[in-house]
């Protein structure tokens, strides 16, 4: 099987060394990718968000499959232009992608399929805005109606801020002039990510994952795309996933399929584990960074078949998954000021040291990097995921921060507790 993987961050990373571990897989392409994916894929320069592009290339290269990794392409309609051109593509519609697009579009969706989760106002105007604000209080919860790479939602104390943020999404949000913004109640008790592989009927749910989206220890300082993530997760419920499953995923998917909108691809549920049970804090219509670096990491069935399945609408034929009974925990490596504006250029050492010493239980997969000559420096926000498994969390987060301790990047930050108090449970 060829297969094209578009993206060019730790999560095509992440997909893109477990498709080269897949026996069936004879070759693999990824478009743009990035410095590390170089070693396990042949890289193509072509706009991730040019459907026409990506078709292009598709058939250029004769590939049986194109994943689609990130939410811009896919809410831009890249998968339906693959899927135009009769390639089999692992990504959801346009239209069934504003289940990520749109949190609005996610409220209603999530309205007509009973499914459990905050409830919200959805505001265009300055006076809608301070009627929510005053109807749910402190803290506030407001989240830009579009596509923010992961900084688009504001959780505070501080009615100034929420309103000041509010007002942006509004006034010139991802939406532009006359944007809307979603302002919910806060929900308590700890968060979960769970993704599920569908067909647009079928559902195939994977092993939950807990990621760390603050930038700083104690979950402080501003929301980031995400800092660190672990599987499993010792301290949940073992019928979790067979109830979201039950009550947010399987209805999700028949409603969208009831709307003539069927959503095939990665769904991926955010959850809030409340004192009132399990609610939805949000949707994505894709795999999640830095969850599925640890979620594959201990995926034992080869992924490509499955995701070719959900591509071609047969995943009833897929035989169970299967698992590691290992731990994982991926930590990132960020720029120096980063979530801000952070700093690029910087060169990265230290990976030839984490191959040598560290593997196999410990890898490194690159996000934000790119050579310039020989080396190889930082060329984003989020830099790196180190990732390590071990027969239980601790184990893991052990080789985990002992490889990130060999990796020199200045002026670099990353948390230190990830999975810490999991681990220690």
């Amino acid at each position: 099987m060829k297969v094209l993987v578009i993206g060019g961050g730790a999560r095509e990373h992440a997909l893109c060394r477990s498709l080269s571990l897949d026996p069936d897989v004879t070759a693999l392409h990824c478009a743009p990718g990035n410095a590390g994916i170089a070693e396990v894929a042949e890289l193509h320069p072509v706009d991730q968000l040019d459907g026409a592009a990506v078709a292009a290339l598709a058939g250029e290269l004769g590939v049986d499959l194109v994943v689609v990794g990130p939410e811009a392409p896919l809410v831009a309609g890249v998968a339906d232009a693959v899927r135009a051109a009769g390639i089999p593509v692992f990504g959801p519609s346009q239209e069934a992608a504003r289940l990520e697009g749109s949190k609005a579009f996610a409220k209603d969706v999530m309205a007509g399929a009973g499914v459990p989760t905050a409830r919200s106002y959805v505001c265009t105007t300055p006076e809608e805005i301070e009627e929510a604000l005053d109807a749910f209080g402190a803290p506030y919860v407001v989240k830009d109606d579009g596509l923010a790479a992961g900084k688009g939602v504001v959780v505070t104390e501080d009615a100034e801020k929420a309103r000041a943020h509010a007002l942006a999404c509004v006034g010139a949000g991802s939406a532009g002039p006359g944007g809307r913004v979603v302002i919910e109640e806060y929900l308590d008790g700890p968060e979960v990510s769970l993704f599920a592989i569908t067909d647009g009927t079928t559902v195939l749910p994977l092993k939950p994952a807990q990621d760390f989206k603050r930038a700083l220890d104690g979950d402080e300082g501003p929301n980031t795309g995400g800092m660190g993530a672990y599987s499993p997760l010792p301290w949940a419920d073992p019928k979790l996933v067979d109830e979201v499953m039950a009550t947010v995923l399987q209805p999700t998917v028949d409603e969208l399929r009831r709307r003539g909108t069927p959503f095939s691809g990665l769904l991926y549920a955010g959850l809030a584990i409340t004192s009132r049970g399990v609610r939805v804090i949000e949707f994505n219509a894709r795999f999640g960074d830095p969850e599925t670096q640890v979620v594959l990491a201990r995926l034992k069935t080869p992924l490509a078949g499955v995701l070719l399945n959900s591509a071609n609408g047969t995943l009833d034929d897929q035989a169970p998954l299967s698992w590691s009974d290992d731990a994982a925990v991926t930590v990132v490596i960020a720029s120096h000021n980063y979530p801000d504006t952070p700093r690029t250029g910087d060169p990265i050492e230290g990976l030839a040291e984490v191959a040598e010493q560290d593997a196999p239980h410990a890898y490194v997969l690159h996000a934000g990097t790119k050579r310039d000559g020989a080396a190889l420096v930082s060329a984003g926000g989020r830099v790196l995921s180190v990732t390590a498994t071990g027969s239980d969390l601790a184990q893991a987060r052990e080789r985990a921060y002992a490889a990130v301790g060999r990796i020199r990047l200045d002026g670099s930050q990353h948390r230190t507790d990830i999975a810490q108090k999991a681990a220690e449970a």
